[in-house]
């Protein structure tokens, strides 16, 4: 891959994917903490393996063993995974966890135990787009962004030290 007119190998693309998962963390906490956007289940999932991903991009700097890079990928593949499930619960292409959705079953529950239920309940529903952008939820660009991340995992998995690693 040709970067600013300069030859990328192995070490540079995992660098690169890990900082564009740490790039997709930030603004998931930019969103949160700043603009106020509390996260869902789901979206606090999806940032897990972006975390693990950066994790994998700081060990691909002192360790080049090609299983770090196959794990990014998977990393950002499960991310990327479940950002397009999020974003079918958003779309009501299929249903998402009940705790997520904001139905709570109290039908077995004594009234005072229901009234404590749903005082108590913070939920953030899944199913609802809470920030949009060109038609697309955050999930919905996560599972874009993450998938692309994860190529570029691939890529520096096929890239040897000594090779670079030609055109895009």
């Amino acid at each position: 891959m040709i970067w600013a007119g300069r030859t990328l190998k192995r070490k540079s693309l995992g660098l690169l994917a890990g900082l564009g998962s740490a790039s997709l963390l930030l603004g998931a906490l930019g969103f949160e903490h700043i603009g106020g956007y509390a996260p869902c289940t789901f979206c606090l999932w999806q940032r897990w393996p972006h975390l693990l991903a950066v994790i994998l991009m700081l060990i691909s700097i002192r360790l080049r063993q090609p299983w770090v890079y196959i794990l990014g990928a998977l990393a950002a593949f499960t991310s990327a995974g479940i950002g397009v499930f999020h974003t079918g619960v958003e779309r009501g292409f299929w249903k998402g966890l009940q705790s997520c959705s904001g139905n709570v079953d109290l039908t077995n529950v004594s009234p005072e135990r229901a009234l404590e239920i749903i005082m108590t309940a913070k939920v953030v529903k899944c199913d609802e787009v809470a920030w949009q952008m060109a038609g697309l939820s955050m999930a919905s660009w996560n599972a874009i962004l993450s998938s692309l991340l994860a190529a570029l995992w691939i890529k520096a998995y096929f890239t040897r030290d000594n090779q670079p690693t030609g055109g895009i």
